[in-house]
Formats: C-alpha cells, sequence, structure tokens
C-alpha cells in the first residue's frame, strides 16, 4: 500500500473502496475513494483523514513516509462521516495533533465524538497557517455541501485541497485525471455533481467568481473522493457550465409503466423528439438508476415523465423518482407529463403539479385511458417534436 506524491513532499495517502455500491441512494458502481493527504514540513500535516475502516489502510501509506504519533496538525475540511469517522483512531495515535476546522465542524466533531482532551483549532475564510516553508489558506465553503465545508490552498505549491467540490465517486488504482482519462474523469465528475451538488448551482457560480477574485493559481486540484486534477481549468470550466445549466440538444423521457400504455406512449414521444435530430435517452425508473437518469436531466434541455395512474394517485416509483428530482432543483428545463389511467388521471396531474413547482416550461399533458389508440400514439409522437423543437 504504497503513498502517491503528487507535489515535492506531499502525497495521497487514502483509501480505495472497491466494493461500495451505495451512497446516500447514489449508485457507485465503481465504488469510491477516501483521499487524505499528507505534507511533510517542519509541522506535519494531514489534510482530511478517512472512513474508519480503512483507517488501517490510510495508516500503512502514512508509515511509509512518517512515523503517524509525529503528525502536528490535521485539517478537517468537512465533518461527514465519509471524511472524519476515521478522526477518532488519528487521534489516538497522533495525540498531540492539533485538529485545524471551522466552527461549525469544531461543533459537529464534538457531537460526532468524544473530543475531550483534543486541540482544535477554529479558522475562517482567509486565515492562514505557516508549517513551515509552506502556507495553508483556508476558504470558507459554507454549505458546499455542509455547513462546516471549506477547502484548504497549499499556497505555495498552488495545490487546492477541495474536499468534496470537483470530486468523483469512482474506484481506481489510477490517481490523477491524465492516468484515468480526462474525458471519463469529467464524466465521473458530472454524476458526482448531478447527484450531490445540482441543488447548491447559485452557491457554486457564487464561489468559483469569488475564488477568482482572490486571485488564487490554482495548478492542482486534490479532492477527497476520486482523482486529483492536474488539469484544473477543465473541470472547473465543468462546473461553471453545471452551475449555469448549460444544455444541449437532447431530451431525457423518463417513465414507469403496469400493462405498457405508459410505456406505448415514453416510446412514441421518443420517436418523435428524435425526428427532430435531438439526442434522446430514455430511462424506466425501477430498471434504470435514478444517479444515471438525474445525470442526463442536468444537460438536457427537455425532459418528459410519465407514469400511469394507481389508487387515485401517482404510481409510487415515479412519486420517489420525483422526489429525488425535486430535492436537486433543476433548471430551465422544458417538460411534457404523460400517462395513461383508468378511472382518472390524478397521476399525470400530480407530474404535473411537481414539475411546475421546479419552474419547468411545461407542455399540455398528454392523458391517454386505458391503451393509446393510433391516434394518441400520433399524438405523443407529435408532442416529442414540439419538445424537441
Amino acid at each position: 500500500m504504497k503513498p502517491v506524491g503528487i507535489k515535492d513532499n506531499v502525497f495521497w495517502v487514502g483509501a480505495i473502496d472497491w466494493n461500495e455500491r451505495d451512497f446516500h441512494n447514489f449508485l457507485t458502481r465503481r465504488g469510491l475513494t477516501y483521499n487524505s493527504y499528507l505534507i511533510v514540513d517542519e509541522k506535519v500535516t494531514l489534510v482530511d483523514t478517512v472512513k474508519h475502516k480503512f483507517v488501517k489502510e490510510s495508516l500503512d501509506r502514512i508509515k511509509k513516509i512518517v512515523d503517524p504519533s509525529q503528525i502536528d496538525y490535521i485539517v478537517m475540511n468537512h465533518i461527514e462521516p465519509d471524511h472524519s469517522s476515521g478522526l477518532p483512531d488519528m487521534m489516538r495515535i497522533a495525540e498531540n495533533a492539533t485538529v485545524v476546522c471551522s466552527q461549525r465542524a469544531k461543533d459537529g466533531i464534538c457531537k460526532y465524538y468524544d473530543c475531550d482532551g483534543w486541540n482544535i483549532k477554529v479558522v475562517k475564510g482567509g486565515d492562514e497557517l505557516k508549517i513551515g516553508t509552506r502556507t495553508l489558506m483556508f476558504i470558507d465553503m459554507t454549505m458546499l455541501h455542509w455547513p462546516d465545508s471549506m477547502a484548504t490552498y497549499l499556497k505555495e505549491d498552488k495545490l487546492l485541497f477541495s474536499n468534496d467540490a470537483f470530486g468523483q465517486h469512482v474506484a481506481s488504482e489510477e490517481r490523477f485525471d491524465e492516468e484515468l482519462g480526462v474525458e471519463e474523469t469529467i464524466n465521473w465528475a458530472k454524476l458526482y455533481y448531478a447527484n450531490i451538488l445540482m441543488p447548491l448551482a447559485g452557491l457554486i457560480k457564487k464561489k468559483l467568481s469569488e475564488v477568482q477574485n482572490l486571485g488564487l493559481e490554482i495548478e492542482m486540484i486534490a479532492p477527497s473522493h476520486g482523482v486529483i486534477w492536474k488539469n484544473p481549468g477543465k473541470i472547473i470550466e465543468a462546473y461553471s457550465r453545471w452551475a449555469n445549466f448549460e444544455s444541449e440538444n437532447k431530451v431525457v423521457v423518463v417513465f414507469d409503466t403496469m400493462w405498457h400504455s405508459t410505456e406505448r406512449l415514453a416510446e412514441a414521444i421518443a420517436e418523435g423528439a428524435g425526428s427532430e435530430g435531438a439526442e434522446v435517452r430514455v430511462f424506466h425508473v425501477r430498471k434504470d438508476s435514478w444517479t444515471d437518469i438525474v445525470t442526463e436531466i442536468l444537460d438536457a434541455k427537455s425532459v418528459a415523465i410519465g407514469a400511469p395512474t394507481i389508487h387515485n394517485g401517482l404510481f409510487p416509483p415515479v412519486a420517489g423518482f420525483l422526489t429525488y428530482l425535486k430535492g436537486l432543483k433543476p433548471q430551465n428545463k422544458k417538460a411534457l407529463t404523460f400517462g395513461s389511467y383508468g378511472w382518472n388521471g390524478n397521476g399525470v396531474k400530480e407530474i404535473q403539479k411537481v414539475l411546475e413547482e421546479l419552474k419547468f416550461e411545461t407542455l399540455e399533458p398528454l392523458m391517454v385511458k386505458f391503451k393509446p389508440s393510433e391516434e394518441e400514439l400520433q399524438r405523443a409522437f407529435d408532442l416529442g417534436a414540439e419538445l424537441a423543437r
């Protein structure tokens, strides 16, 4: 278990979780990493810890560089347990270390863990800490994506330890974007952004502007999940696009079905959208992962969401998906609701209500009683074409 040098006397000493497949309902089909970084200077500094059950793996890497008991500072950029649950074990070993974190992080750490006897240094945005020949600068990242969040900038190396920002959920032996493939890394980052950071678009735009105004030169970004960005401009540009909900000429059709009637409408809508030259994606909410669906919705111009009516209401799998979507707050979409019913069309009406709450620009809903006729399928085709146009 070797550490990986990322700058002179700066090392990745994290852990790889090959087997995790779920992170808060986020499908992690390629596992994930818990990144921790060691800076060796006059003061030995660890930036972020790992999930508790991977502490030994991280320690084995640290031991190849320094005696872990000699760590002077442990910077906690964020206290969510996937980052902080390894902290108590680290503090038992590096018992003289000082934990460096925001005030909210201190409050949270002492709520999660027994911090009695710990040395904790509270910092705020703009504060600096000399660790020898190097200087750590702390950047306030409140609500990106927890209230306690911050980032740490290693000034002399122009290296940003960004915590969850710019991360990806992907397990790999590769440690850098160029090794995994820059475009592949962007795709993993898009998946992460869409399912975790999408509702924070306004804050992200503000923070990107703020960092730019600080005049920080960033040569490398080391997030707390995934691989390290040797091409930081690529991911910063992508975040700007995603935060502005810049869209592609794409229609995403999402549905569930009982007796295939709603499915036939979905297929006709997709065919109509494709006839106008749009890129089309079709998803079944019980067969496809919500993780993938919302990632495609992130940069789609239009969406069509359909479901049958059951018990005078919305088919439960679609209701669950809409709850997930609503929490992520996608913006700037045109939309169509559709579905089959037997006694009333309340299912479609409930979808329509959610999309209106999201401030999507909606077409007239398409509600079909029982099996769709050829005329009704043609209407679905035409609406798909209209949605694409």
